[in-house]
């Protein structure tokens, strides 16, 4: 069995195995991309719940994994020169285990960056833009009642964000044509996630981006996702 002694996150939630992936997250827009993704590569991993609900995320044993106390997070007992690495940020652990496997990315060097170039514009613009949105449209609309300006500086940078979107997949199935990768898996969860757990699709005018709507919905019907939309489950 590894030896993960030297990470503390795994004295508050101690592995049953560890010789494969710990995932430390929540099914939400950014950790379901990394259950998604083990889905798809087949790697074995153990999930472990961290609760918003008591601040899980910004306990010592967390923070010692992921200093800015968000989710999710991974230690891979197998890293490079078959030493055990922890890493955080949805974005690089996608770009990890894509590489580590060699799927999920193109192998050509330069559709290898393109896919990274949409990997960044999700990282850098769809979530942090539909976020605030959501921050602001559904949990702290009673803050901002008398002040629209919040809502509609989101509502619109998202919007023109998914219409982004919507002229990349004009013809494509995936974000990189045939090719299902981590910049898919790394988007359409946040999509869904303005629809379903914020209550957008309405204000956000989701019917105007049918090839994006499409997209998602192919996305979702992947075996692989509908089980990684769901973990960690609750106990």
């Amino acid at each position: 069995m590894a030896d993960l002694s030297s990470f503390p996150i795994t004295n508050r939630w101690p592995a049953k195995n560890s010789d494969i992936i710990q995932l430390y997250s929540l099914p939400t827009p950014n950790g379901v991309k990394i259950s998604i993704a083990l889905e798809e590569l087949g790697l074995p991993y153990e999930a472990h719940r961290i609760s918003f609900d008591t601040n899980e995320q910004k306990s010592p044993e967390f923070v010692s994994l992921n200093p800015n106390g968000r989710i999710p997070a991974i230690i891979d007992p197998n890293g490079p020169d078959g030493k055990p690495i922890g890493l955080f940020e949805s974005g690089a652990i996608l770009i990890y285990l894509a590489e580590k496997t060699g799927k999920l990315i193109p192998a050509d060097a330069a559709r290898r960056y393109e896919t990274l170039c949409w990997v960044m514009f999700q990282m850098g613009g769809v979530g942090p833009m539909l976020g605030q949105f959501g921050h602001f449209f559904k949990f702290a609309a009673d803050k901002v009642a008398n002040n629209s300006y919040p809502v509609e500086r989101y509502r619109d940078e998202a919007k023109r964000l998914l219409g982004v979107l919507e002229a990349r997949l004009e013809g494509r199935q995936w974000l990189m044509g045939d090719a299902y990768t981590i910049a898919d898996i790394a988007t359409y969860p946040w999509v869904e996630g303005a629809r379903k757990f914020y209550g957008g699709a309405e204000v956000l005018d989701y019917k105007s981006f049918p090839n994006v709507m499409a997209w998602v919905e192919r996305g979702l019907a992947r075996p692989a996702a509908q089980r990684g939309m769901e973990i960690p489950r609750k106990e």
